[in-house]
């Protein structure tokens, strides 16, 4: 039988941008990236479309995709609208309230608009940034989509911001190596500041009260945003090993190896070692790759494009990023294999080069502490933030990594009095 009904209006016209808001509404909540009421109502009441019109409604209203709306000459994405996932997370980091003062470091003008609709008439918005084609659209979308209030500043976010009283909080919008001092002196004692923070290739972004003189993590979770320009722009290299550039180890500084001989030893054959810990199909293990950063020795992130992938050059797992150890002569990175018969998958290390059996076991053990020590501990790892003068007696035992503003601390508690009595080590 032929049906000969008329079509509705769903079947024939895409949805409206209200109706693309509460979907994405309804996402977020299944990806548990909102938690409260005021971060919800802020995603209903502003229209996202505006703020993207490079793409469509469909497109902008995405939950988990990004708008870049600047490219650089090479192609890199130099701004975006981030991707509402992230956005929602971080607004429920920063525990926003009616009346509070808000300094956003990186504009766009959506996230802008979501920080003036969750603290009200009574609140107050700034948001800065150094690029002066990102700071002219900013105020011109915010007026279109209804905020007209919040003050758009052109500068570097390296000083502080002229004719203004500190913050209640301060959201970064951008990847962050170091904190700057004007950060510190712009929020007020016991404010917060939401920093996407770099740290030795990974990133979190990093709730941290301003506590008697340090910041404290009250949350972190895994994220990745462009990267900052200006005085507060951080050195990475990529070491190519591979031809054409798709296969490199993307390290946090100048480089300190030979590239040649990393490439030397991907050449060559390859060395596995499996840990016996295993995780679940849909199982996080964020923390994992944090670990494994923050143990000592050089780290980096070995990166590399589908068709070295293909042509089994190395693991699928070097599309994302795969936490590696590197000497002179080698590298070891984290992979996983499938378990027969389960939906699990069980971590292991893939390593080239003279010293692969070395660096693979170093890397297996690394695994095995975290899945002993910490994994099931029933802590995270713990975050802190010093100016750079503090003394080491003054400092928990921790992994530090100095920079040239500040000193981040990295603990992992062990036990319920969240006391990790391992000797400090440096990044």
């Amino acid at each position: 039988m032929t049906d000969t009904s008329p079509l509705t209006q769903s079947d024939t016209e895409p949805a409206g941008p209200d109706e693309l808001r509460l979907r994405m509404i309804d996402q977020l909540r299944t990806l548990s990236a909102l938690r409260g009421a005021p971060v919800a109502e802020a995603f209903a009441a502003v229209p996202r479309h505006v703020f993207a019109p490079e793409v469509t409604p469909e497109q902008a209203y995405a939950a988990n995709k990004s708008v870049v709306t600047k490219r650089g000459p090479d192609g890199a994405a130099l701004s975006s609208v981030s991707a509402p996932a992230i956005q929602a997370a971080m607004l429920e980091q920063a525990d926003l309230r009616p009346g509070m003062r808000v300094l956003e470091i990186g504009s766009g003008g959506y996230n802008a608009a979501l920080l003036a609709e969750i603290v009200g008439p009574a609140g107050h918005v700034v948001s800065v940034d150094i690029d002066g084609d990102v700071v002219e659209r900013a105020p011109r979308l915010l007026a279109e989509a209804g905020y007209p209030a919040v003050r758009v500043v052109h500068g570097d976010a390296e000083h502080p911001i002229p004719d203004e009283e500190p913050f209640d909080r301060i959201i970064v919008t951008v990847g962050a190596w170091d904190l700057p001092p004007a950060w510190w002196e712009q929020l007020v004692e016991g404010g917060r500041i939401v920093v996407p923070l770099l740290m030795r290739g990974t990133t979190r972004t990093v709730a941290l009260d301003k506590v008697e003189g340090r910041l404290v993590d009250r949350d972190h979770q895994r994220a990745g945003f462009v990267a900052m320009q200006g005085l507060g722009a951080h050195e990475e290299t990529f070491l190519s090993i591979a031809d054409g550039e798709q296969v490199g180890l993307r390290i946090d500084g100048p480089a300190d190896t030979d590239a040649a001989l990393l490439a030397d030893a991907l050449r060559g054959p390859r060395t596995e070692a499996w840990s016996g810990v295993e995780v679940g199909g849909t199982e996080p293990f964020d923390d994992l790759d944090l670990f494994l950063a923050t143990r000592p020795g050089r780290f980096g992130l070995l990166q590399a494009l589908q068709p070295a992938v293909e042509a089994k050059l190395v693991s699928g797992w070097a599309r994302w990023g795969a936490p590696t150890r590197y000497s002179d002569t080698g590298f070891a990175y984290r992979v996983t294999r499938r378990v027969p018969d389960t939906d699990r998958a069980e971590f292991g290390v893939f390593a080239h080069g003279p010293d692969a059996a070395a660096l693979a076991d170093q890397v297996v053990a690394d695994i095995r502490t975290w899945d002993r020590e910490h994994r099931h501990s029933g802590h995270r790892a713990h975050i802190t933030v010093y100016p750079a003068a503090t003394p080491d007696e003054a400092l928990p035992a921790g992994f530090v990594m100095d920079r040239r503003h500040t000193r981040v601390i990295v603990t992992w508690p062990t036990g319920p009095d969240h006391a990790d009595h391992t000797a400090a080590t440096r990044g």
